[in-house]
């Protein structure tokens, strides 16, 4: 054991004395000094969750840059929803292991190694750098582009890279009381959805807001109210105060309007109090059975009007699914989608692959070109007791 955590603190540090944009490159050098590994590649899955870009590669003829691989059905693709480490002869007396990259359940790609052994030892090894992998990429990527570019495969226009920084940069986090995961598929001309959440010791913070427009108009508009919502969240106000911040934002600079989802949840209870400003309904999955959360409706931000917006309360249980959306998965040729359906015919997958599920029925709906943005947010509610050290439930990917 000494030894193992020798080996992983000498890596660490190597990446740590590397340039931020050079430290993947070392770890695929340690692999090969260590393990005699034939090659070595990083592969990053892109923006979209289409495809996956070798980042780097080291070995005899693996070197330079290849066109991106289509994620969908492949190898790369079952051990990313499986998490799982898989392993394959390659035809010359090697080894292929390919290990998911994964940080609290953000899948950030995999690692793919070629080497002559594949004993306990070797593949254990291989995992555990994989572990270390991501975090050095969640850290580094704070310094250089380069992690960023890696993701991007096709041209990304101003309105999309505005959208996109307003983002998190995970949209998948686990935790003992919950797993969330949340996906945005871009209308062809971007119409200003944005999701968000953040955790603290006790609470659980979730947003979804659609911001009126297309293009950079909607792109500025969310930046100001997404700004307003964080500003506001991080000064330690409850939902109201959070929604009253964004709407006088809004009104003091005659942005627009933008309908909203703000919802705090208490980690010990999973009682969950929640604004709603002119946005869809959550829809709840629980014993096998999908309803629409019955809530009332406040005025989108923007509005000008003398009621207050009113905080509201529900109970979540253990095993509860719940589906946040905006309207962009509901409306014009994505109103064919049957998402009850989709949502119970998914509710043993992990909540980034029901997510793909439902983005991608309403990407096909739409014939691959949608009028607005399509943006769904799945959490999933383990409960206090999954904190205490009891077994989360077990979700499949395939």
């Amino acid at each position: 054991m000494v030894g193992e955590d020798l080996e992983l603190n000498e890596l660490l540090a190597a990446a740590e004395a590397a340039p931020p944009g050079e430290s993947v490159e070392v770890v695929a050098h340690d692999l090969q000094k260590r393990l005699g590994a034939e090659s070595v590649s990083f592969l990053f899955v892109d923006l979209i969750g289409e495809r996956l870009v070798r980042l780097t590669a080291t070995g005899n003829d693996t070197e330079g840059t290849e066109e991106p691989i289509e994620l969908l059905g492949s190898v790369y693709d079952r051990v990313l929803q499986s998490q799982c480490q898989h392993v394959e002869a390659d035809g010359h007396g090697s080894r292929r292991v390919i290990t998911p990259v994964t940080n609290r359940g953000d899948r950030i790609g995999v690692l793919e190694v070629t080497v002559r052994a594949d004993d306990d030892t070797v593949l254990r090894q291989v995992r555990d750098a994989a572990h270390a992998l991501a975090y050095i990429i969640v850290t580094d990527r704070r310094f250089t582009d380069l992690y960023h570019l890696g993701q991007r495969t096709t041209r990304t226009s101003l309105a999309a890279e505005i959208q996109h920084q307003l983002l998190p940069s995970a949209p998948c986090c686990e935790a003992a009381e919950f797993t969330l995961a949340a996906g945005l598929i871009p209308a062809d001309d971007i119409g200003g959805d944005t999701y968000d959440y953040t955790l603290d010791r006790n609470t659980l913070h979730l947003s979804i807001t659609d911001a009126m427009g297309h293009d950079t108009d909607s792109a500025l508009l969310a930046t100001l109210l997404v700004g307003a919502l964080r500003q506001s969240r991080r000064g330690g106000c409850d939902a109201v105060e959070q929604a009253h911040h964004a709407h006088q934002a809004l009104l003091s600079h005659n942005r627009g309007l933008a309908t909203g989802q703000l919802l705090c949840v208490d980690l010990d209870t999973g009682l969950c109090e929640l604004v709603n400003a002119g946005h869809p309904r959550p829809l709840r999955l629980r014993d096998g059975a999908v309803e629409e959360v019955e809530l009332a409706v406040n005025l989108p931000f923007g509005v000008a009007s003398s009621s207050s917006y009113l905080l509201q309360e529900f109970q979540l249980l253990p095993g509860d699914r719940l589906v946040l959306l905006t309207d962009g998965m509901q409306e014009r040729d994505a109103a064919a989608v049957d998402l009850a359906s989709v949502i119970r015919d998914t509710r043993a997958l992990h909540p980034r692959e029901a997510v793909r599920s439902l983005t991608g029925a309403v990407l096909d709906a739409c014939y691959g070109h949608l009028k607005d943005d399509a943006t769904v947010l799945i959490l999933d509610w383990h409960g206090r007791s999954h904190r205490d050290g009891r077994p989360g439930p077990v979700h499949t990917g395939l």
